[in-house]
């Protein structure tokens, strides 16, 4: 293609495990057909040059490409990267455009005028003709399934069947895989790519673990302290030596909930079954699931005493904190609240990469796919936030992004180091990323799948149920249970039972969730039956106004 642009020198010289990863790639590219790569690379490994090589060679063949991405934050820079290389021949898709940014990108896709598309979940639709190529990139991302609404589609798995249509290849990129496609992986599925070292032999960062149960057992009393001693220390040499620190906390606002010292009332949103987050700017208090606001009160709602607590840690919180402690520190926040005019993500990204900040704040959007050569340190404020979740997956979770977060510090030639702040120094998800030991972390992870039933070795299909009515969504819930005609030599039925968030907007949610065994029925098409055969029968005999029912099939969590 004559828009195409070479890289620089620097950028095209490839390393041993880069070119046999490549290899392996373009030879299944000649033979044609379709594949599913597993590349599974540490952080700075240079997965992205696979990624940008191997589509050179695919437009090479007049095919096009796809590149997805975890979230839409992560797509300026990575569409900076493949415009450096690809020149022009680069379109974006994704929800924050215009919807005429949006129509026109979609159209001159359609006409042929580019040939590679990144985006995030959504891009995976582009119109584009003979597809020679899909890269998912971070591939272990929850974002990638839409469960707000349906279709409940998961991005990687309409990635392969597209592929499959096309006779196309299909990259999933990680360092930190699924277990379920590391899974595939072993047993052939997909063809497994490794990158076991940094580019340029750059080494793996120096990971500590902070016990916060004993550091606050120094502490004079008070509120359990924001920042270690020795993330306190780690954070002003940094600045001494004028490098740059990125810290991330994965809940935003200023405080996560208010609560009367007195009578023990706690503010709950009036939509949802959820505590309010307080903000500091505006002075009040939040849902972060409908958007219910209300004014911070100064005395309690139930006994009138003026004994309130703000507790837990929001990123305002630990921004002031920041500012308090290191004032000549430049301090940036990276959340939603900091992020929701259009360009600013990328803003934020561009001027801390130009040093204009010492410090990047954020939730999880700063633990991905981000590539700062002056960071050196990267600090969890609280490792536990994950790990506390009501989901078979939370393990894994906090293992994939305390991994993930501490592959951004040194990343060029110098020694990068982590803290990790938690109350839970010895769970095997914190000890395993600190060590960066994956396959002892998945040998782990496995086995307590096999003996729970959980996948990649059982099915899960989740149906669930919501209405104004709380005893109405209860009672259809029990109904349709009754109707699942599931023999139990082969799958469980759980519940009915209300959803660990069991009010959101209004909303009463109740679930089922169904655990079919694979040896017995490998594909779950005798559970799919099951509830369509349901469905049916309920649909005759029912006919709920207010209640919605939906299904959500191999789904991402069970809140």
């Amino acid at each position: 293609y004559q828009n195409v642009k070479p890289e620089t020198p620097e950028q095209l010289i490839l390393n041993t495990d880069q070119k046999r990863a490549l290899a392996e790639i373009e030879s299944r590219l000649k033979a044609g057909g379709y594949k599913t790569f597993l590349l599974f690379g540490v952080t700075g490994s240079g997965k992205t040059q696979v990624y940008m090589e191997a589509i050179a060679g695919v437009l090479k063949m007049d095919k096009t490409a796809i590149v997805l991405v975890p979230e839409i934050s992560l797509t300026p820079q990575t569409v900076r990267r493949f415009k450096d290389f690809f020149g022009n021949d680069v379109a974006v898709l994704h929800s924050r455009m215009s919807s005429g940014e949006r129509y026109d990108s979609w159209r001159r896709i359609q006409r042929g005028e580019y040939h590679i598309v990144i985006g995030p979940r959504s891009a995976v639709f582009a119109p584009l003709k003979n597809i020679g190529l899909i890269v998912v990139d971070e591939e272990q991302e929850s974002t990638y399934k839409q469960y707000d609404m349906s279709p409940h589609y998961h991005a990687r798995d309409v990635a392969i069947v597209r592929a499959k249509m096309n006779d196309a290849l299909v990259i999933l990129g990680s360092a930190t895989p699924g277990v379920e496609s590391y899974f595939n992986a072993e047993h052939k599925k997909y063809a497994l790519l490794t990158l076991p070292n940094r580019v340029e032999n750059i080494p793996m960062p120096q990971v500590e673990v902070v016990d916060m149960a004993k550091e606050h057992q120094k502490q004079t009393g008070g509120e359990p302290t924001v920042f270690s001693s020795r993330l306190l220390e780690k954070i002003q040499e940094k600045i001494a030596l004028h490098e740059q620190v990125i810290l991330l906390q994965n809940r935003r606002g200023f405080s996560t909930y208010i609560v009367c010292r007195d009578c023990g009332y706690i503010e709950k949103c009036i939509n949802c079954d959820i505590t309010l987050t307080y903000h500091r700017e505006g002075n009040k208090l939040m849902c972060h699931y409908c958007g219910y606001q209300k004014a911070a009160p100064d005395v309690c709602p139930s006994c009138s005493s003026v004994n309130i607590r703000y507790s837990g840690v929001g990123t305002q919180r630990v921004e002031d904190e920041l500012t308090f402690r290191f004032p000549q520190a430049r301090v940036v926040r990276m959340d939603l609240d900091t992020t929701s005019k259009k360009g600013s993500p990328d803003q934020i990204l561009r001027d801390f990469s130009r040093g204009l900040y010492d410090i990047l704040l954020g939730t999880q959007m700063v633990a991905k796919g981000l590539d700062f050569p002056r960071v050196t340190l990267v600090g969890v404020i609280s490792a536990d936030t994950t790990l506390l979740l009501p989901d078979y997956r939370a393990s894994e979770r906090t293992f994939q992004l305390l991994t993930q977060v501490a592959g951004r510090s040194g990343r060029k030639n110098k020694q990068g180091e982590v803290i990790i702040q938690t109350y839970s120094p010895k769970n095997h998800s914190i000890l395993f990323a600190k060590k960066h030991d994956y396959m002892r972390f998945y040998a782990g992870e496995i086995n307590q799948r096999k003996e729970l039933f959980y996948p990649p070795f059982g099915k899960l299909i989740e149906i669930k149920f919501r209405g104004p009515e709380e005893s109405e969504v209860s009672v259809y819930a029990a109904r349709f249970a009754s109707l699942l005609k599931i023999k139990s030599d082969f799958s469980q039925v759980l519940g009915p039972s209300p959803a660990p968030l069991s009010k959101i907007k209004g909303n009463f949610r109740y679930h089922i969730i169904l655990k079919g065994d694979r040896r017995k029925d490998p594909s779950g098409k005798m559970l799919r039956l099951a509830v369509k055969a349901a469905f049916q029968t309920f649909q005759k005999r029912y006919h709920p106004r207010t209640v919605k029912i939906s299904v959500d099939v191999d789904p991402v969590d069970l809140w």
